[in-house]
C-alpha cells in the first residue's frame, strides 16, 4: 500500500535538506502608497493599497510564498491549527516577514490563543510599523478583552494609516458608542 505524502510536507523536507531559504530581501513600500492610501476621498486608495498589499505579502521566495498561501487558505477554511502550522513554518525561514507575523497572529487570536497572538501582531509592527492588518487585528482584539481604551489606540492608529477599513471603521464606532454611553 503506498502512501501519499502532501505537498507541504515535501517542500518542507526540501527546505530542510537544501538548508535555510533566505528570500531576497523585498524592497520597501514606496511612501507614496501610504500617502495615497491616507487619503479619506477618491479611489486612489484602491491602488495604493493593492500595491502595499502585495509588497507586503512577496516573501521574496516562490516555496516560502506557497507555505503563506497554504496557511491563508487554512485560516480562511478555519482550519487554525493547520494555518498556525503553516505559518510557523514560513515564520522559521523568514524571521523577518512581517506579513507571516501578522497572519499567524490572526490565527493565534482565532484560536483563542491570545498571548501567542498579541507577541506575532508586536512583532509584525516591529518589523512593519505602519502594518495596519495588525494594528486593527490588535484593536478587535484588545476590544474582546476588554481593553477599550487600548483597543481605540489601535484602531485610531490604523486608520490613520488606513481610513478605508470597514471594520476598523465599524470596532471604532462601537467603542466610541461605549466611551460616551450610547447603545448601538
Amino acid at each position: 500500500m503506498s502512501r501519499r505524502i502532501p505537498l507541504f510536507h515535501l517542500v518542507v523536507a526540501a527546505i530542510a535538506v537544501l538548508g535555510p531559504v533566505r528570500p531576497s530581501l523585498a524592497l520597501p513600500v514606496d511612501p507614496v502608497w501610504f500617502d495615497a492610501l491616507a487619503q479619506p476621498d477618491g479611489d486612489a486608495w484602491i491602488e495604493a493599497e493593492a500595491e502595499i498589499l502585495n509588497a507586503w505579502s512577496d516573501t521574496g521566495s516562490e516555496a516560502l510564498n506557497m507555505i503563506q498561501t497554504r496557511g491563508e487558505n487554512a485560516l480562511d477554511e478555519g482550519d487554525f491549527p493547520s494555518a498556525i502550522g503553516h505559518l510557523s513554518a514560513l515564520i522559521d525561514h523568514a524571521p523577518d516577514h512581517a506579513m507571516g507575523y501578522q497572519l499567524r497572529g490572526m490565527a493565534f487570536w482565532l484560536n483563542g490563543d491570545f498571548g501567542l497572538a498579541g507577541a506575532d501582531l508586536a512583532r509584525a509592527l516591529e518589523l512593519e510599523p505602519k502594518q495596519y492588518l495588525a494594528l486593527t487585528q490588535l484593536g478587535m482584539m484588545l476590544e474582546e478583552l476588554d481593553s477599550t481604551e487600548a483597543a481605540g489606540d489601535a484602531l485610531r492608529m490604523s486608520l490613520t494609516i488606513n481610513p478605508h477599513q470597514q471594520d476598523a471603521i465599524d470596532a471604532a464606532s462601537r467603542l466610541d458608542a461605549v466611551d460616551n454611553g450610547t447603545d448601538i
